[in-house]
């Protein structure tokens, strides 16, 4: 009688020192679906320079994290808590066509930046909203999604038309 009592109170106790141990881990900063999960850092895989369509002029520097296998196509940014303000990232898909992004466990507002495959910018949907659901779509083709902070497009007045090098 004794024996299974003990087990019972043995099994209570290694659930109850789990419960704990993963209630002291998680990260609260990132929302509920990040429960364990720590925000990744930052990677700086090249750099990306952003010039005006009408005479090539240097408009901005910044320092990107590519994005070109099927899981990190799929998280991106998730889970960031933050980004410098010369800091991206790079989605490189495999084909161009129409391009759709949303913001779901992302905690940053961001500008999304489309390129075709010639890396002009065929559209910007500015200031996504974090977690939102909401498909922001590219209007055109693309093939390189670029992801900076929001307010970054409007700061170095990007446009449709210019151009990225990376």
């Amino acid at each position: 009688m004794k024996k299974p009592i003990l087990l019972f109170l043995m099994l209570i106790t290694v659930l109850g020192i789990g419960y704990v141990t993963s209630f002291l881990l998680m990260d609260v900063t990132s929302g509920s679906e990040s429960v364990g999960r720590k925000a990744p850092e930052f990677r700086k895989d090249g750099e990306l320079i952003f010039k005006k369509a009408n005479d090539s002029t240097f408009q901005k520097k910044i320092d990107f994290e590519m994005a070109d296998e099927g899981w990190e196509i799929k998280q991106g940014l998730m889970y960031r808590i933050s980004m410098g303000e010369s800091e991206g990232m790079v989605f490189k898909m495999p084909t161009e066509k129409l391009q759709s992004f949303w913001m779901k466990n992302t905690n940053i507002s961001l500008d999304i930046i489309y390129l075709n495959a010639n890396k002009k910018i065929v559209s910007i949907q500015k200031y996504a909203s974090p977690h939102s659901e909401e498909l922001l779509d590219s209007k055109s083709p693309a093939q390189f999604v670029v992801e900076v902070n929001a307010g970054f497009s409007d700061t170095y007045d990007l446009k449709k038309g210019d151009s990225a090098v990376f």
